[in-house]
């Protein structure tokens, strides 16, 4: 099985060998697991206890942490273990490719454009028009729209569809079930009947994103919904028509983005979080799960609308105490009136003895 010696990985990785540099490993695993020509790391201080009975050939810790290692065991130094494993679980990575070589049942018009070493996975369909950059990987059972470009080095799982004229960048992975560039929801109702306006723009995607299965991102109405580079979007999550999204943004799984929505750089936003349509959310805004955005974040900060749960009986005492808080509102209101009557001064209160 493939490795590294730690020597090579500390090399990559700029960090401080303490042991054996010609220990090989293969996997990567959690310290409580790990066995030898494994390789784990510490990042959160309440599983340091393991260290000290890790089983690990080695681990990926800060300086702090050294005096916690168990004996014989080798250590990777680092500023950030976890950046450090997310370095190594991708040289180390055993996915296999979304496809390889060009199957013999893909359906590739003649007026795509293929770049080198592309792979095309059995049933898809490349359609008239489309651009694939070089090593760009396309699964089984994709469709990919007329005009629509992948950028090089870009993996697209089985079943994603991409509509027509959609951009995606280099570096991207798309997986199973996205779909990308359908219609945004746009209508104007003539006397109680819907009528459709065609969605004319498109989606773009920058580089180093990553959209997560059964995920959907709509086309712009007129202008373009607009991904930025490194954004990264969990699945089952809508994007609605004419959305921007800055560079550097995650999004847990379930959120939906209502149109037309500017999201800034460097935002987090939880799992099931609804944000409003027309309004901006702020660079570096940190939304809690299950929130519901309504009006613009105009300053960086975090967040929250959604109730953690309680029993199901202090849940029935409260939703019993809010169905009354309009009347207590009306009795608070008129105490207040009450009490500033009796502090205003009177005319008697303010005439003197001759």
């Amino acid at each position: 099985m493939a490795g590294y010696s730690l020597a090579a990985l500390a090399e990559r990785l700029n960090a401080q060998l303490i042991g054996d540099g010609q220990c090989h490993v293969t996997a990567i695993a959690t310290l409580e697991n790990a066995s030898a020509g494994q390789i784990s790391f510490l990042s959160n201080s309440k599983y340091r206890k393991f260290l000290a009975e890790t089983r690990a050939s080695a681990v990926l810790i800060t300086a702090d942490d050294v005096a916690f290692v168990a004996p014989g065991v080798n250590a990777l130094v680092v500023k950030d273990p976890y950046v450090a494993f997310a370095r190594v679980a991708q040289m180390l990575d055993t996915t296999p490719a979304a496809a390889s070589n060009i199957h013999p049942t893909a359906v590739i018009d003649s007026t795509a454009v293929l770049g080198d070493k592309v792979a095309i996975g059995p049933g898809a369909v490349i359609s008239a028009g489309a651009v694939l950059g070089n090593n760009v990987q396309i699964g089984a059972g994709c469709f990919i729209g007329e005009s629509a470009s992948i950028g090089a080095d870009s993996k697209i799982w089985a079943n994603v569809t991409l509509y027509h004229a959609v951009r995606i960048g280099q570096r991207c992975i798309i997986h199973s079930g996205a779909v990308i560039g359908a219609d945004g929801f746009g209508f104007a109702n003539e006397h109680g009947n819907w009528v459709k306006i065609p969605q004319t723009g498109t989606v773009v995607l920058g580089d180093d994103c990553e959209i997560g299965a059964n995920t959907t991102i709509d086309r712009g109405a007129i202008e373009n919904t607009v991904i930025g580079n490194n954004v990264i979007i969990d699945n089952q999550c809508q994007i609605a028509h004419n959305v921007q999204i800055g560079d550097h943004t995650a999004i847990a799984g379930c959120t939906v983005v209502a149109g037309s929505t500017k999201i800034g750089r460097y935002c987090i936003i939880g799992g099931a979080v609804v944000i409003n349509g027309h309004i901006e959310i702020c660079d570096g805004a940190h939304i809690t799960g299950m929130a519901m955005v309504m009006k613009p974040i105009t300053e960086k900060g975090v967040y929250s609308s959604g109730l953690p749960a309680t029993s199901n009986q202090e849940w029935r005492k409260n939703t019993a105490k809010l169905r009354q808080i309009e009347q207590l509102y009306q009795r608070v209101k008129q105490l207040e009136q009450q009490l500033v009557a009796l502090a205003t001064p009177t005319d008697t209160d303010n005439q003197t003895e001759d």
